[in-house]
């Protein structure tokens, strides 16, 4: 579960994947989350993923800039590249403020 709490960003990532190269995009996703979680402002990230190839991951971050910083970042750039090169059949990309937040466990 993520990290959020009341304030932040939330950039929720919807895509559709293709079934191109999968050793090669969980090595990708892998190394793209190691690298977000040491970038200043992160929070933490949801991912799921469904059967037919539709994704949803929401990374978390202190404010915007750390989020635009992260867009920035020349790996993730260039994996972006990739991906629209050959992970993706397509994406949105949503960005929003979180007002609030709660988490819940079953003990």
């Amino acid at each position: 579960m993520g990290n959020a709490r009341t304030g932040g960003i939330a950039v929720i990532f919807v895509a559709a994947r293709t079934t191109e190269d999968d050793a090669g995009y969980a090595a990708a996703a892998a190394a793209m989350d190691a690298l977000a979680a040491r970038q200043p402002g992160y929070r933490g990230v949801d991912s799921v993923r469904g059967a037919d190839g539709v994704g949803i991951t929401v990374s978390y971050w202190a404010d915007e800039a750390s989020a635009v910083a992260w867009r920035e970042h020349p790996e993730h750039a260039a994996i972006r590249d990739a991906g629209r090169a050959r992970w993706y059949l397509w994406y949105r990309l949503h960005v929003a403020t979180i007002g609030r937040s709660y988490d819940w466990a079953a003990p």
